[in-house]
């Protein structure tokens, strides 16, 4: 039978994450199963309103207008090599004509291609972009590490190597962060790069001043310096200081990407697939950023819970010529994961290896259960409620 069914997950984490524009203390995701003709498929977004707009409960809303009756037919009755390619040709809104959100859309989107990965024997790296020169390589791909304003630089030095490359979570306090950059870079040598990421909280003359300070102490990247959107004074910035920029909250779409190299406001994209409205978005927006020499890096939302995490990766390992990938830290702060088996990043080498299998190559674990707020029949073409609901909402 078809039949779909939505989780609100709030997993508790072990360790807290603090940055600029938000703390998080537990992770705060939609995971969506869907089930078709015999074949299922996980797919997952992070709603974070100071990035999109989007909330939880505002893609829950949307999420429950789309025609669910009709997405799970066309996946039981179409051939599915002939799906994904319209997916490839079209994008997923125009394919399966569903609008929306960027959150709703990767949300769907990814349950899709991890559905149609498992009965292709396919993995969704594979789907969304085909193999080319140096893309398909088997080798580990090094990740960078966070230090946000809950980790003192002694302990993270000592404790997170060995290090690739390096975001520092800014603070209100320029001169700590200038200390924490200049730590860093005695630490780490003059080759590892050092961003930092303001998450949009400087004024245009803090910044001129901050960024200025902060590559005189060896930072080489800055994250979002300024409000949302500020196309012309990210430019100005980039003449001003010399140094580069790389946008996040800015850069949602490949409309924004488009903006960002007209304006001349960015030096580097930072891409991550709920934000840019799922993988095959993600795919356009690295191809013009490429075309554009435009550096870009694989990101990841704070607390992810499985599918989007896989997601993340499935996309770095088609574009290895990201700058750096943020594995994020699930195995840091949660003691189990609702996916099985969990992702995982090497420690030892903080590297990725590539992940084979059909579709994101992982499977919802028992404990998800308890997070289910919304159920799909198709033989009812109604959703209903889920007891488990009052957990997620609490």
């Amino acid at each position: 039978m078809d039949e779909a069914r939505l989780y609100h997950v709030a997993l508790p984490m072990r360790v807290g994450f603090d940055h600029p524009a938000a703390r998080r203390r537990r992770s705060d995701s939609l995971v969506l199963r869907l089930s078709a003709g015999g074949a299922e498929g996980l797919g997952e977004c992070a709603p974070r309103p100071y990035v999109t707009g989007e909330s939880v409960e505002g893609v829950r809303a949307e999420f429950q207008r789309v025609p669910m009756g009709r997405l799970l037919a066309r996946l039981r009755t179409e051939d599915s090599a002939e799906l994904l390619g319209l997916l490839r040709r079209d994008g997923f809104a125009r394919t399966f004509q569903i609008s929306g959100g960027n959150n709703l859309i990767c949300l769907l989107e990814t349950a899709v291609l991890d559905l149609l990965g498992h009965r292709l024997g396919l993995g969704v790296g594979e789907m969304i972009r085909p193999a080319g020169p140096g893309r398909a390589a088997g080798e580990p791909l090094p990740v960078s590490q966070v230090i946000d304003l809950g980790t003192g630089v002694e302990e993270f030095l000592a404790t997170r190597g060995p290090f690739h490359f390096v975001k520092v979570k800014a603070s209100d306090d320029i001169e700590r962060d200038a200390r924490t950059v200049t730590a860093l870079r005695e630490a780490l040598g003059p080759d590892v790069p050092v961003m930092v990421d303001a998450n949009m909280s400087w004024s245009y003359d803090d910044a001129l001043h901050h960024i200025k300070l902060l590559a005189g102490c060896g930072a080489t990247l800055i994250e979002e310096p300024l409000r949302k959107g500020a196309w012309t004074e990210l430019r100005d910035l980039r003449l001003a200081t010399g140094v580069e920029i790389m946008l996040d909250e800015s850069l949602c779409s490949l409309e924004d990407a488009r903006t960002a190299v007209r304006t001349g406001a960015a030096d580097a994209f930072n891409i991550r697939v709920a934000k840019c409205g799922g993988l095959l978005n993600s795919v356009e927006i690295i191809d013009f950023a490429r075309q554009h020499g435009i550096a870009f890096q694989i990101g990841v939302q704070v607390a992810e819970t499985g599918p989007l995490i896989a997601a993340g990766r499935q996309l770095a390992f088609r574009h290895r010529d990201a700058i750096t990938v943020e594995a994020g830290q699930s195995d840091r702060f949660f003691e189990r994961m609702i996916v099985t088996p969990p992702p995982v990043v090497d420690r030892a080498a903080n590297t990725l290896s590539p992940v084979h299998g059909a579709g994101f190559g992982m499977a919802l674990d028992d404990s998800a259960h308890e997070w289910a707020v919304l159920g799909y029949a198709g033989d009812t073409d109604r959703w209903q409620p889920l007891v488990a609901a009052t957990k997620a909402e609490a």
